[in-house]
Formats: structure tokens, sequence, C-alpha cells
């Protein structure tokens, strides 16, 4: 009987799986959308979204609790000035899974876990004229 399983053990020892997660987090509160399999990005799911509530309230104990989970000091600091207040208005549900298909080796399904409020950064466009001027010379 599988009664009262919490989460999902991802075929990993306990100190492999807990680095995966706290990777994937840090990447994922990093760059606000991830490529990865459907099982993984349940997992990141739950625990990303607990870190953005907790980053709506900007204080000692919530700065510690997130900091004993994510490494970087850089995504801690992100998560309580950016993304925090963000998403003060939203009672949760930060997060999407958009469906990629199978992957090809091992027909693993593949997900796109994003930020739901996801801010898109522009690169300028370079013009050809530019190109074509400067090559002409």
């Amino acid at each position: 009987m599988k009664h009262r399983i919490g989460f999902n053990r991802l075929g990993r020892m306990p100190r492999h799986r807990k680095a995966l997660l706290r990777n994937m987090v840090t990447s994922f509160l990093r760059h606000e959308r991830i490529t990865t399999t459907k099982a993984k990005a349940l997992e990141v799911r739950r625990v990303a979204e607990k870190m953005i509530t907790r980053g709506k309230v900007d204080s000692v104990h919530n700065r510690r609790t997130v900091a004993r989970y994510i490494y970087d000091d850089a995504v801690t600091a992100k998560l309580f000035v950016e993304l925090g207040p963000r998403f003060t208005s939203r009672p949760g549900g930060y997060t999407r899974i958009l469906k990629l298909g199978q992957r090809r080796g091992d027909a693993a399904e593949m997900v796109i876990l994003e930020l739901v409020e996801r801010t898109v950064k522009e690169k300028p466009k370079k013009e050809k004229k530019a190109k074509k001027e400067e090559a002409a010379k």
C-alpha cells in the first residue's frame, strides 16, 4: 500500500535528492524558467512556491529560513527584493508547467517550469544594415 507517501524520491539517495532539489530551486529562482522532467518539476514547484511565499515578507526569520535551503546569497536577495514583492497580491500558484513532449533518449516527459508573472528581458536587436556597412568598409 502507498499510504502517506509525502514526496517523490526521484530514484535517488536522500543526500543526492536534497542537493538536486537545492540546485534546481536555486536555478529556477535565478532564471525564472527551467526545462526539466515532469517528476522533477513537480517537486521543485513544491519547494519554490514555499520559498516565494517566504519572500513576500522580508524578515530576519524568513531570510534565515530561506538561506538554509538556498546557498546563493544573490538568489536569496533576489527572492526578497524582486520576486516576493512581485507576488504580494497573489495568494499562491506562482508557477506554471508547460508540457514539451517526450525526451528522445528515454521518452521521459519534458516540461518547462516558469513563474506566472515572469519578466522577459529583451535583447537589443542589431540591425543588418549596420553589419553590411561594416563589412563593406
